[in-house]
């Protein structure tokens, strides 16, 4: 998990799972005898992923181009690439576009979101002899791009509010219980000297804190109420 990303306005977005982060997705593609060794990996500032693209020039030294693609935050916000030295506009862009353009998920009405954020993508071309021109090129990397992620799975991230509910000491089990029966996530209780705090992460979308709201009136007998202790971003399944 992580803290709330200032100023964002999504509350929630897609993204690679953890797993990529130590073990990136790998993926080749060969055209016209040149390889395209394509590569993406979970990252979540500039930082990681120059890394990333540095320890790649490093591994394959001899390679023609690594060339790469990167989009961070919630409301992808950064956005960056690089043609590496081949033509302007047929590597870097066109990996950018597969990227933005990906579908995720579909959402009611039909509509369909394109929400991949916080991954860097690169693609090592170790050149085969045959010049695909600049068609050829922006092809060929978009397709590098896009069979490397059709490779990996992807999860949800969202941003949760948590909400603190002061409870006496003798009623804090008893409402952790029925609010966890209630399907609500109850993170913790902290226990002080005087009451007892659950902490309770609720996905910020508006609805769930109402329903929150009206579920510990019934729980607490209208004793309970709640504030805002802060967010937090969590992976959801």
């Amino acid at each position: 998990m992580s803290e709330e990303q200032p100023g964002s306005r999504a509350s929630r977005y897609t993204v690679l799972p953890s797993t990529t982060i130590s073990t990136p997705i790998v993926h080749e593609l060969e055209i016209k005898r040149s390889r395209f060794i394509g590569h993406a990996v979970r990252v979540t500032t500039e930082e990681e992923a120059s890394s990333f693209i540095a320890a790649l020039r490093r591994q394959h030294h001899d390679a023609r181009h690594v060339c790469s693609a990167f989009i961070l935050g919630p409301d992808r916000d950064a956005l960056r690439s690089s043609d590496d030295g081949e033509p302007a506009g047929t590597a870097g862009v066109p990996m950018l576009e597969a990227l933005s353009q990906r579908e995720t998920r579909s959402e009611p009405g039909g509509t369909v979101a394109r929400d991949l954020s916080d991954v860097c993508v690169a693609v090592v071309r170790y050149f085969g002899g045959v010049k695909l021109g600049a068609g050829g090129l922006v092809r060929a990397y978009s397709d590098a791009v896009s069979t490397t992620l059709d490779r990996s799975a992807t999860v949800t991230r969202q941003r949760r509010v948590l909400a603190g509910v002061d409870a006496p000491h003798a009623e804090a089990g008893r409402w952790e219980n029925e609010l966890r029966a209630a399907d609500f996530h109850v993170q913790e209780t902290r226990y002080g000297t005087g009451s007892a705090t659950l902490v309770v992460a609720l996905p910020d979308d508006g609805r769930s804190s109402a329903a929150f709201t009206e579920r510990l009136a019934s729980v607490t007998a209208g004793a309970g109420d709640w504030r805002t202790l802060g967010t937090e971003w969590v992976d959801v399944p």
